[in-house]
Order: structure tokens, then C-alpha cells, then sequence
């Protein structure tokens, strides 16, 4: 990759990182549904009106904007809301990795190899350590809530392997047209009328910049910058950057929040991002086995139009902040093929 390009991909890495630390300052503002319901609506108005639809079934859409969405993001608001750290969300997010190739065995039938599994093991101890650490430090609800969001985003990758969009950033917008109904409706239902109001008659610059920034910068420029890469250059090159997410989440968290992270904290996030790389990365393909960044053609794919014509597989993101979640991208006359790997 050219350093320009790789300058992206780390800036990139970066918004999704930081939208960890905006989202709790979101919090601040709004209930979590709904603010959850507001970030797919503005992310999806007006741009929507300046994209293609996606050349995918409406199934697909409808799908993996409520698996993704509403569940997704639904719990990760929800388990932050509910006291779940900042930096230690986007780590634990990642373990989503290790959903999605453990969804795809059992709906798709591909088979992890054993160095792959080793990596899914390494990334679920440290998701243990992790717990250990939380059960003295805080609530275990709300980490079970980010562990479930991640499970529920190892659901949707599969969903977006399947679907096989071709463009990353059409497929983003027309999927955040999805969440907010839903996300409403639970809102009003679980939150109450009263404390949306309330929100937004005393919404202030502060409130309003976070929901730019997890609906603009997170979603529409995250993706589409990711998207612009993964056309130009093999899923392969791009897509390890997107472990760079939880350094920068981390890193936001204990500059702009304060948040402080245990020895144990540390060996969690050691094992937990190694475990990851390891099943995104590490040993022979037995089948191409998705995770949140694997949307994309190869480059040559990217150049002459060409691709599997039932697509291999997916990511969102985003991710990763996703925030989360990571790219696709190449618009190709057939569905894109992918080739390899995850964002926040």
C-alpha cells in the first residue's frame, strides 16, 4: 500500500477507535436506544438520496440492519449506558472475530483450521480475563450486554457474506435506513416518551457533535474511506489495520475519560487482540472465513469487474465504532468476492 493509503487506513482505525469515547459522551445525552435510533437516522438522511441501492436482495437489508442495527448496537449502547467502559468495549468487541468464524462452521460449513482455532481459543481466554477483571472493577450485566452486541455482530458478518454487496458505503446507508423504527419503538416502549423529550429539549452542542460524529464520521466517512481502500488493494493489506481500533479506543478512553486499566486489564487485551489476529490471519483457508472487514474483490477483481457470483464474505462495522464496524468495497458487475479480514 502506498503511505498514503496507509495513512488512511490508520485514520480510519482512529475514528473508530475514538467513537468508543463519543458514544459514552453521547450517553450523557441521550437514552441509548434512542440515541442509538438517531445515529442510524442521521447517518442514513440525506445520504441515502445520494447513493445506489445496494444490488442485493431486500431481505438481506432488512436482515442485517436489525441483527446489526437494532441488536448490535442496541446492546452496545445499552451495556455502556449500564456502566460498561469505554476502552474496554472496543476491546471486547472484537471478539466478534471469533463469532463470526464460529457462526459461519455452523451455518455455513467452513472449517476453521487448527491454527485458527487455536487463535479462537487464545481470544476467548482473554474475553474470560476480561470478565475476571470486570466482576471486581464493575458490572458483569453490562459486559455481558457487549459480549452479546459482539455475537450478534459475528451474526451479521455471516449475513453480509451471504448478501455479498458490492460497494461498502451504499451497502452502510441502505442497511441504517433499517435500525431507527425499530429502535424507536423499543425506545418509547422501554425508555419512555418523557425521557426522549427531555433529551432533546435540552440537547447542547456537546450532544449534538457526538451524534454527528458516530453518525457521519463513524458510519459514512469510516466506511467510505474504507471502502475507496479495499477497491485498490487486497482485503490482506488493508484489513489488519483494523486492530488497530482497540489501541486507539484504549488509548482515548484513558486520555479524554480517565479510565485506568489493571495488569490483569492489559493481559486480557494482550490475549484477547493476539487471539483475534491469530483467527484473522494465522494458518491455511479451508474456505474463505469472514470477519467484519472481508467484504472486498481482489485487486485484480477491482480492475476487471469479475467475482463469485454467491460473494464469500462480509464485514460491517463497524464497525467497527464502529462504532463499528469494517468494510467491503469494489463496485463490481458481480458480486464481490472476499479474500481475507475486522474494525470497530
Amino acid at each position: 500500500m502506498r503511505p498514503a493509503h496507509c495513512a488512511l487506513a490508520v485514520l480510519v482505525a482512529a475514528v473508530w477507535g475514538v467513537n468508543f469515547v463519543v458514544i459514552d459522551v453521547g450517553l450523557d445525552h441521550f437514552p441509548p436506544l434512542l440515541f442509538s435510533a438517531l445515529r442510524f437516522l442521521v447517518a442514513a438522511l440525506p445520504a441515502v438520496f445520494f447513493v445506489r441501492r445496494p444490488r442485493v436482495a431486500l431481505r438481506w437489508v432488512v436482515g442485517v440492519g436489525l441483527v446489526l442495527g437494532v441488536a448490535k448496537f442496541g446492546l452496545l449502547f445499552l451495556g455502556m449506558d449500564q456502566g460498561m467502559p469505554a476502552g474496554t468495549s472496543s476491546l471486547v468487541l472484537q471478539v466478534q472475530a471469533v463469532f463470526t468464524a464460529c457462526f459461519a462452521f455452523v451455518l455455513l460449513g467452513e472449517r476453521p483450521d487448527r491454527v485458527r482455532l487455536a487463535g479462537m481459543a487464545l481470544a476467548l481466554v482473554g474475553i474470560a480475563v476480561a470478565a475476571a477483571d470486570r466482576g471486581g472493577s464493575g458490572p458483569l450485566g453490562a459486559f455481558a450486554l457487549v459480549v452479546a452486541a459482539a455475537a450478534c455482530w459475528g451474526v451479521s458478518n455471516v449475513m453480509t457474506r451471504r448478501a455479498s454487496p458490492p460497494d461498502a458505503l451504499s451497502w452502510m446507508v441502505w442497511v441504517s435506513l433499517v435500525p431507527p423504527l425499530p429502535l424507536l419503538a423499543l425506545s418509547l416502549l422501554f425508555e419512555g416518551p418523557e425521557a426522549g423529550w427531555h433529551a432533546l429539549r435540552s440537547l447542547d452542542p456537546a450532544g449534538v457533535g457526538a451524534l454527528l460524529y458516530v453518525a457521519w464520521l463513524a458510519t459514512v466517512l469510516g466506511f467510505g474511506i474504507w471502502g475507496f481502500l479495499l477497491r485498490r488493494h487486497d482485503a490482506s493489506a488493508v484489513a489488519p489495520f483494523s486492530l488497530l481500533v482497540p489501541v486507539f479506543g484504549m488509548s482515548a478512553a484513558a486520555l479524554f475519560l480517565g479510565e485506568r486499566f489493571t495488569s490483569t486489564g492489559w493481559l486480557a487485551a494482550a490475549l484477547l487482540v493476539g487471539g483475534v489476529a491469530v483467527t484473522a490471519f494465522g494458518g491455511r483457508r479451508r474456505g474463505p472465513t469472514p470477519t467484519a472487514t472481508d467484504l472486498a474483490p481482489t485487486a485484480t477483481e477491482a480492475r476487471t469487474g469479475t467475482g463469485a457470483s454467491t460473494g464469500t464474505t462480509a464485514g460491517t462495522g463497524t464497525t467497527a465504532g464502529t462504532g463499528t464496524v469494517a468494510g467491503t468495497g469494489g463496485v463490481a458487475a458481480e458480486p464481490a468476492r472476499v479474500r481475507s479480514t475486522n474494525a470497530g
